[in-house]
């Protein structure tokens, strides 16, 4: 296994979708998503009964370290009270592609993981 996942949302609007797209790669949680522009057609079960809906697909690349987070931003961010939120594994791909994938997600390249900041206090005579 390489440690990357394929994460699949499914959105109520492509509105949603690119909202939720948009902030999991600026917060460095995705390295990319693909928002599937014509509707999915959805048959489901839900409270008992079997509904059907129109829904945008979300398919996200992210690094198996990242999808805790990312978890939780779709959860924040998404309309539904229980939002698909699925990670397939990456059996293999090209390696350019996983590297990618990992340095997207990753600190921005020149930034230290710990950033030592020093303060000088005046003293007071």
């Amino acid at each position: 296994m390489t440690g990357k996942i394929v994460v699949l949302v499914t959105c109520s609007s492509a509105k949603e979708a690119r909202k939720i797209a948009r902030a999991v790669v600026e917060q460095r949680l995705a390295a990319c998503a693909n928002i599937v522009t014509a509707p999915v057609h959805s048959i489901y079960r839900w409270k008992g009964r079997v509904e059907s809906a129109k829904e945008f697909l979300l398919i996200i690349k992210t690094t198996r370290g990242r999808f805790a987070k990312l978890k939780a931003e779709v959860k924040r961010l998404h309309t539904y009270e229980v939002p698909e939120i699925i990670a397939l594994p990456i059996a293999s791909g090209a390696t350019n592609y996983l590297n990618w994938i990992s340095e997207s997600v990753g600190p921005p390249r020149g930034a230290n993981k710990k950033t030592l900041v020093k303060v000088q206090h005046p003293i007071s005579p």
